[in-house]
């Protein structure tokens, strides 16, 4: 493989989840560096990382002296650089549908729960603990509804969300059901979804990327 693969995560971030899953389906070896979110106010926003990420978010991928920011752009860059098993279809039509299924997720449902938007309702406004978790509920039940839509009754959709190999969509999708059951968002509505993360979690790529399986996983 040549160059080492390095990867800024943290254990229960969904979006270093996602590059995860996806290393781990192209059978890349990478070893984790730690970035402890919460810990002395959050180690993403030490001067060190900072120079990492000028965002301050994870994941970070260093690929040899790159620095690969932006999980959906990294995962992409797997998949140009390592092409099998592809993370995206071969026909225009089927990735738009991947993409599309993956920006859902990152874009519309993932910021709005994200870590640094609940930390400042709590630190800036005060926003209760119980409403904050009916925040997380909303935005992320009006996004499955839309995902479910999606997925149920569609032709390109089989054992996983577009056909029978996992994708780029699979990625996104089951750590995003990961912080709905974290936060409690019922799931009886989203069947397929929930089928479709459970299909995905009896693969040993997905497993391995599971939070709990992680080396920074806080002892119990």
């Amino acid at each position: 493989m040549g160059e080492q693969l390095r990867l800024y995560s943290y254990w229960r971030s969904s979006a270093a989840y996602r590059v995860r899953i996806g290393l781990n389906l192209k059978g890349l070896p990478y070893e984790i560096a730690p970035v402890h979110l919460v810990r002395n106010g959050g180690e993403q926003h030490s001067e060190s990382y900072r120079e990492v990420n000028p965002l301050g978010l994870v994941p970070v991928l260093e690929h040899g002296h790159r620095k690969l920011r932006q999980s959906i752009a990294i995962l992409e860059y797997l998949d140009e650089t390592w092409p099998e098993p592809a993370l995206l279809p071969a026909v225009a039509r089927d990735r738009q549908r991947v993409r599309a299924l993956a920006q859902t997720i990152a874009c519309d449902i993932h910021p709005l729960n994200n870590l640094r938007v609940l930390q400042y309702f709590d630190r800036t406004w005060n926003v209760p603990h119980p409403e904050r978790e009916d925040w997380v509920k909303h935005w992320v039940g009006e996004g499955f509804r839309a995902i479910e839509a999606m997925l149920t009754d569609h032709p390109s959709t089989g054992r996983y969300c577009e056909g029978d190999t996992p994708t780029l969509a699979d990625c996104c999708l089951v750590p995003q059901v990961y912080n709905a059951r974290r936060f409690g968002v019922p799931l009886d509505e989203f069947p397929t979804i929930v089928r479709i993360e459970q299909a995905c979690l009896e693969l040993p790529a997905f497993d391995a990327a599971r939070p709990e399986n992680q080396p920074d996983r806080p002892p119990e």
